[in-house]
């Protein structure tokens, strides 16, 4: 039997009406009302599950906030002004952009919203921001309208996706059924299920028409459903009242093939299946479509270009020599393993896989640090 309670909970479910898409699975796992991972939990930090770049250092919310400033001279330095944040995690990033934010355009005046579901983290951020008096959103729909500087940092990631396999009768939709072990790519329809109660991995019996058929056989395509939508309605927002979106993740630039619907439990890979609703469900992020998706709303896109490069432009190596001016040795001695750790160009460090794109009003011409 599947050892959760929300696991349970699907299992029944799939019994009842049968297996469910990757995209359903997903939602329940993050976002079940009650046993969903982000509304029953802190998963950040050494005791959590995953740690983000807020948490290594605070030259990253800081180099946000140098962003923000630019963005919001750029716009004209409107006086009312939406500043709103996409899961904020802890309120980390905030903090540390709101204080850059502050030393360079002193008095800066404008509203904080912060998109968050869970209630721990919500409690953490009102601790953390309660100077900047947030307001509150569940979803992006009810932002206020407005010129807005939106920042989206590990989100898009966390947004369902659907996924299909490339086979001899088509594309065939991935699904989450109930079987005797893992069933892989095979079949898995509502004749199918197992009584074991165990999640599986199986394939709708239809193919799904409308895909691109040139593909080869065995590809599996992720497509992000949920990030697309949300893209066009910020793009939409964007062009019709002014502002910019800052876009950073893990992902790739250029379309592909591949599975990348990965879970995260105590900061180690895990079954994706194993545990619903007790670790994090990611898919690395697709920024080709994303930008697609916001040039058909008449949005600009800047970007992607590597997180390694983004800090560097803003100026990582300056503001690590000037903390280290005012450290000991061993805070110098992490200020320097923080930038190597945001900046590794590598294909799997910090600074090679995470990307960074913004989206704009066209009108407002550039931004640094794209141009």
């Amino acid at each position: 039997m599947s050892g959760t309670p929300l696991g349970r909970e699907i299992a029944h479910a799939i019994r009842e009406a049968g297996p469910i898409g990757i995209d359903r699975y997903m939602a329940l796992c993050l976002g079940h009302p009650v046993h969903g991972y982000y509304r029953t939990r802190d998963p950040l930090g050494p005791r959590g599950d995953f740690t983000t770049a807020p948490e290594i250092s605070q030259m990253f919310g800081e180099l946000v906030g140098v962003w923000i400033a630019a963005v919001r001279a750029a716009m004209g330095a409107p006086k009312a002004l939406r500043l709103v944040e996409l899961g904020p995690g802890r309120g980390t990033l905030m903090a540390d952009a709101l204080r850059a934010l502050g030393a360079l355009a002193p008095g800066t005046a404008f509203d904080l919203h912060l998109v968050e579901t869970s209630p721990a983290l919500r409690a953490t951020q009102g601790a953390v921001l309660s100077g900047a008096r947030p307001i509150w959103h569940d979803t992006p729909d009810t932002l206020p309208e407005g010129p807005a500087i939106v920042i989206a940092n590990e989100f898009f990631d966390c947004l369902p996706v659907r996924q299909f396999l490339r086979t001899e009768r088509g594309w065939c939709e991935r699904v989450v059924g109930l079987g005797q072990g893992n069933l892989g790519q095979g079949n898995l329809g509502q004749d199918d299920l197992g009584q074991d109660g165990r999640l599986a991995f199986g394939l709708a019996p239809e193919p799904t028409r409308g895909l691109d058929d040139d593909a080869p056989m065995g590809a599996l395509m992720s497509v992000p459903g949920a990030g697309l939508a949300l893209m066009r309605g910020l793009a939409r927002r964007l062009c019709a009242t002014g502002g910019a979106l800052l876009l950073i993740d893990y992902g790739h630039v250029r379309p592909g093939f591949g599975d990348t619907l990965q879970a995260l439990s105590g900061h180690r890979f895990a079954d994706p299946l194993e545990a619903p609703g007790e670790a994090d469900l990611t898919a690395h992020v697709d920024f080709s479509a994303l930008a697609r998706a916001a040039r058909g709303e008449g949005a600009a896109v800047h970007g992607p270009i590597d997180q390694h490069d983004f800090l560097l432009a803003l100026g990582i190596g300056a503001r690590a020599e000037r903390l280290k001016a005012r450290a000991d040795e061993a805070q110098a001695t992490a200020i320097d393993a923080a930038v190597a750790r945001l900046t590794d160009p590598g294909p799997t460090g910090m600074g090679g896989l995470f990307k960074v794109m913004a989206v704009s009003d066209p009108d407002l011409g550039p931004l640094p640090p794209f141009v």
